[in-house]
Order: C-alpha cells, then sequence, then structure tokens
C-alpha cells in the first residue's frame, strides 16, 4: 500500500496474513480480497487490524476480507479517525477486542460506508461491542450486528453512538450482550 499510486486497485490472493495496516495518505487505494471467507488480514492482537486517519473518502475501498484478531484501545478491528470515511464492502470483522469498539470505533467526523458486513463475536472492556461512535455518521447498508459484547455498565454490546447520527438501512442487530443494553446505547 505505501508504494501506490493514487487510484490503484490493489488484488490479494486468498490466505491468512497476520499485518496491521495503516492506510497511507495516498488517496483512492482500493484493496480488494479474493472473498470475505478466503482472506483474511490477521491482527496478531498487536493493535487495530485496519487504520484509516488520513482524510480518507469513498473513493478509498477495502473488500473482501476477513478482519480478525485485532486488539487495541480503541477499534480493535477497524479504527477510523481524522474526517476519514472509506468505503467498506464484503467484510467479516471477528473475534477482535478493545476498550471501545471492539470491531470498529469511528470519532472526529469519520462517516465509513459499510455494505455487505458481518460484524460479530468482538469484544470491548468498555463500550460497543461491534462498534463505537463519536461524533461520526457512518452509513451501513446490508450490515449484521451478532454476538458482540460490551461488559461496562454504559454497554452497548452491538454499538455505542455518541454525539453520532448513523443511517441504516437493513440491518440486523441480533444475540449481543451488554451490561447495560445489548443492542445500542445512544447518548447527545
Amino acid at each position: 500500500l505505501n508504494f501506490a499510486d493514487p487510484f490503484t486497485e490493489i488484488f490479494v490472493t486468498p490466505g491468512v496474513f497476520t499485518e496491521n495496516i495503516t492506510w497511507p495518505a495516498t488517496g483512492g487505494i482500493q484493496l480488494i480480497g479474493s472473498g470475505q471467507d478466503t482472506t483474511i488480514i490477521d491482527g496478531n492482537q498487536a493493535g487495530s487490524v485496519v487504520t484509516f486517519e488520513n482524510e480518507e473518502d469513498t473513493t478509498t475501498v477495502l473488500t473482501g476480507f476477513t478482519i480478525q484478531n485485532g486488539s487495541a484501545a480503541d477499534g480493535g478491528g477497524i479504527y477510523c479517525t481524522n474526517n476519514s470515511s472509506p468505503k467498506l464492502t464484503n467484510v467479516i470483522i471477528i473475534g477482535n477486542t478493545a476498550d471501545y469498539g471492539g470491531g470498529i470505533y469511528c470519532n472526529n467526523n469519520s462517516n465509513p460506508f459499510l455494505s455487505e458486513i458481518i460484524i460479530t463475536n468482538n469484544l470491548a472492556s468498555d463500550d460497543g461491542g461491534g462498534i463505537y461512535l463519536f461524533n461520526s455518521d457512518p452509513m451501513f447498508y446490508r450490515v449484521t450486528f451478532s454476538d458482540n459484547s460490551a461488559p461496562n455498565v454504559a454497554g452497548g454490546g452491538a454499538l455505542y453512538c455518541k454525539k453520532a447520527e448513523p443511517i441504516f438501512l437493513n440491518t440486523t442487530i441480533a444475540n449481543n450482550t451488554a451490561g447495560f443494553m445489548g443492542g445500542a446505547v445512544r447518548l447527545e
């Protein structure tokens, strides 16, 4: 990724890749996996698996992957900050842990577009087992939140929203657990 020109498509063959990716400032890179069941990025419990922090927009695409085994303070699977709004499609986010946002963490006006996503079996020790949103308004289309957990009193097993107004279309929230509100918590 670090040597890709703007608006480059990078195709990844099936396999398990142990990596922690920080998306480069180069705009419009599309990382295309061979399929969410066959192309896996494993964070090896060494930080967020994928980080977007350079004002990426929807020309930045991550598609066809499983994102797993990340561990970070914020966003074990995917961390979005600094006006980053990538497009994520056909992705499974599974088995990640964080204090906030076990699967995904978005803050500082980061508004990704998430389509055909499964967010499952992620854990937040504080809030937002599946996803934690702060001052960010992502769009969810055909997203499933299942079996995520956040044991804290504030909770939000599937998602925790603070100063956030996400948009949900055809989204399923099922079997998530938390100290409070297994499904979702929204705070102004």
